[in-house]
């Protein structure tokens, strides 16, 4: 995920950024050549090229990403696919009225890669922890009114602490909230270094050396709350519940708890309503009287080449 952006070749995997459970996705999915197929989270690109792989002349991607440069992208990876593609610049929580704004009524298939990628790394938006970059966090070059930076610099001790641990997990969120707003009374943050040399600093010396930067789960709450992820999450994936057809499914591929949560309890109400059916993956094969297993977790050896699938789960859903 650390990896320095390299020059975009029209394959994206031969960029920075490898798609994680790539193959798994596309399998769940079952897509059909006469699908119309939504891929919310356009990233890299390769899980929409392996979609459109698969479609033929009859079908139809609908790609989306609020990132301008994810659209750029996308454009070169798709340029000589088969089947009809569109490419819409915004946010998939709006994801039900961009495909009224196409004339497109129902969709059979849709994916949300909730991973980021090492394009957004690159960004220059403060998501890198070791970046003198402005300490943004915003996906959309739009900035809008919130940062990160506003939330560190202006937010209560007491609301910041609360935002790192509930939405980073984070066991020492007031410890680092109290070093923070500290830190800005003398002078304000502006870059994203900056922030984590201070969460460095505020921690126990032996929570410096984890697996993880101690700044990591701090980065990940501000970046939900920039952006309101989790909301956006929601009304995304009720957006294309709604348009999509019967016998259609929607796979989601998570990289923590509480986004995976957040799947896991849709899914379930969807499935407990009698509206949907969670899929079992093929390979599930539990002794009688254990809970099913309604998710995919990448191979040892995808893990082993790219670390950063290490926490990566993929939850598909079919309508009934």
């Amino acid at each position: 995920m650390r990896t320095r952006r390299s020059q975009f070749s029209g394959n994206p995997m031969q960029s920075g950024h490898r798609s994680v459970l790539l193959h798994e996705a596309i399998e769940q999915l079952a897509i059909e050549l006469n699908d119309t197929v939504v891929d919310a989270t356009l990233g890299g690109a390769g899980h929409a090229l392996a979609i459109a792989q698969k479609l033929g002349k009859g079908g139809t991607l609908i790609g989306i990403d609020a990132d301008h440069d994810a659209i750029v992208r996308a454009q070169e990876a798709l340029a000589d696919v088969v089947p009809k593609v569109h490419l819409v610049e915004g946010n998939f929580r709006d994801l039900k009225a961009q495909l009224d704004k196409l004339g497109v009524a129902n969709i059979t298939k849709a994916l949300f890669d909730l991973g980021w990628s090492s394009y957004q790394l690159d960004s220059g938006r403060g998501f890198s922890l070791k970046a003198d970059e402005p300490l943004l966090m915003t996906y959309s070059k739009d900035l809008g009114a919130l940062t990160a930076a506003r939330i560190v610099n202006e937010w209560a001790e007491e609301s910041l602490a609360d935002v790192l641990y509930g939405w980073g997990e984070e066991r020492y969120s007031r410890r680092i909230a109290k070093s923070i707003v500290q830190r800005r009374e003398t002078k304000p943050f502006t870059t994203a270094r900056e922030l984590a040399e201070t969460i460095y600093e505020a921690v126990p010396p032996r929570y410096r050396f984890g697996k993880i930067h101690p700044a990591t789960r701090t980065f990940q709450a501000l970046r939900i709350a920039v952006n309101d992820e989790l909301g956006s999450l929601s009304q995304g994936l009720g957006g294309a519940w709604q348009a999509l057809s019967r016998g259609g499914r929607i796979a989601v591929i998570t990289f923590h708890s509480i986004e995976d949560r957040l799947v896991k309890q849709t899914f379930k109400q969807w499935e407990e309503a009698g509206e949907g059916k969670r899929i079992t993956p093929k390979d599930s094969k539990l002794p009688t009287g254990q809970a099913k297993k309604f998710f995919v977790v990448p191979t040892k050896d995808e893990v082993t080449s790219n670390p950063r699938a290490r926490s990566a789960k993929l939850r598909v859903i079919q309508k009934i």
